[in-house]
């Protein structure tokens, strides 16, 4: 999942230790990229830059390539597993999203960075590519939690709800992002939670202000 900002208070300090460093990875990565070319960043470039050894970079990264689209399979499996075991009393949508919202509790701090990401993948194919790939393995993964948490059919019997939850969030998500990094005055959970509220509501032709927040539960 292409998501490097997350809610760190209650973890361990391993755990803590290695979200950093991961997050560490890919912004050497994407600012290398965006002063270089991604063509011309190596591993064993990002790793110096961060002061691990080229060894360790693949302990967080299965592809070089991966840290310049910021995947993080590990908040994939969070997101999952926060969707399957949020509150009965939440939507589907609402879990994806509240899901979805602590993986990106920080990214206001890191505004420049998703910026400078969007010019790389524009500048290179190949990673716009590949993040589209990860994109769509995240919406399977994410819908068949969908589908778990309905007490459905999962793997390549995911039903068309899940389905349309799943790359909707995603798409909401996408586009929060997109429209964030482009207005740097706004904040980004407002526009987060505005576009899901949209989604909630059926797209009115009448949408919600930008600052909606979701209803207490």
């Amino acid at each position: 999942m292409q998501y490097v900002g997350e809610r760190t208070g209650a973890l361990g300090l391993r755990e803590r230790k290695k979200r950093a460093t991961r997050a560490a990875l890919a912004e050497a990565a994407v600012r290398l990229a965006a002063a270089r070319g991604a063509e011309n960043v190596t591993v064993e470039a990002i790793s110096a830059e961060v002061g691990v050894s080229p060894r360790t970079f693949f302990n967080y990264f299965e592809h070089r390539d991966d840290a310049f689209v910021m995947i993080d399979s590990d908040a994939g499996r969070r997101v999952r597993s926060a969707v399957v075991a949020a509150p009965a009393r939440l939507s589907p949508l609402e879990a994806v999203r509240d899901a979805l919202a602590a993986e990106l509790a920080d990214v206001e701090d890191r505004h420049e960075l998703w910026r400078l990401r969007a010019e790389v993948l524009q500048q290179a194919p190949h990673l716009l590519v590949r993040s589209l790939g990860a994109h769509m393995a995240d919406e399977r993964g994410l819908a068949e939690a969908v589908a778990q948490r309905l007490g459905e059919p999962a793997g390549d019997s995911v039903g068309l709800y899940p389905r349309l939850v799943a790359a909707t969030a995603g798409t909401a998500v996408r586009v929060a992002i997109e429209h964030w990094s482009a207005a740097s005055s706004e904040a980004f959970l407002p526009i987060f939670h505005s576009a899901f509220a949209q989604l909630a509501a059926g797209l009115p032709a009448s949408p919600p202000t930008t600052g909606a927040r979701p209803a207490d539960h």
